[in-house]
């Protein structure tokens, strides 16, 4: 089993580290606020210790547990402590009301954050289509979570997969989401709604979406306890 280190202590934090130590693996926390983080590690049992912020984190995959607008920051603090490891971007680069995207329009939150990080770390993207209430139960309405993986590099997505998964609670769906370029934000939204009980409004998987919501309110739709896509 590997060493997951997470940053942050909110929701989705406390909600993947679950998911990591009840797989078996050794989690690290890391966040500015200590007293958090010890909480966050004693929760999710005795594989969890914390770390020091801004120190080189213990694990090669690193989950970037904190909100877009704090995690370009982040990564440019930890600079080449980053080197060499595995990037998970949850993060949904939206702006507080909700209303727009804060990335440019030909480029993504991923995207972003590969700019800042160091040039041999690997950025996958994932978990930023479910709330850390839904994640951390493990499943919605009896059925398994549905989780989007997307990335350049099919090493680093099956170590993501491989890592975070537990039991049997979530089925991964990788590249529905091209990464080169500019992302998709349509893609895994066309398959999650063509995919969900008919009671929920259905788009094809082929089929596009209005201009109007490919960059502007999709991410604010929530479909069956998963919400929308927003790179």
């Amino acid at each position: 089993m590997s060493t997951i280190s997470i940053i942050g202590s909110g929701g989705m934090a406390a909600a993947i580290g679950g998911l990591a130590a009840k797989a078996g693996h050794a989690v690290e926390v890391m966040s500015r606020d200590a007293a958090k983080a010890r909480a966050l590690a004693e929760q999710a049992g005795a594989r969890a210790t914390t770390g020091t912020f801004g120190a080189v984190p213990a694990g090669d995959i690193v989950i970037l547990a904190v909100p877009y607008s704090a995690v370009l920051n982040v990564v440019k603090q930890y600079g080449d402590k980053l080197a060499g490891k595995l990037l998970v971007d949850i993060t949904n680069p939206v702006a507080a009301d909700l209303t727009s995207f804060v990335t440019p329009g030909d480029s993504s939150g991923a995207q972003e954050i590969a700019r800042a990080a160091p040039a041999d770390a690997v950025i996958v993207k994932a978990f930023n289509t479910l709330f850390s209430h839904v994640l951390a139960a493990g499943s919605f309405q009896g059925r398994s979570l549905d989780v989007f993986i997307a990335g350049d590099d099919a090493r680093a997505k099956g170590m993501s997969r491989y890592s975070l998964r537990a039991s049997d609670c979530a089925r991964w769906i990788s590249d529905c989401c091209p990464w080169r370029g500019r992302w998709n934000t349509s893609a895994c939204c066309r398959w999650a709604c063509s995919h969900t009980p008919s009671s929920t409004p259905t788009f094809q998987s082929g089929s596009a979406f209005p201009a109007e919501l490919t960059r502007s309110t999709i991410f604010s739709s929530h479909l069956q306890g998963t919400a929308a896509c927003a790179f």
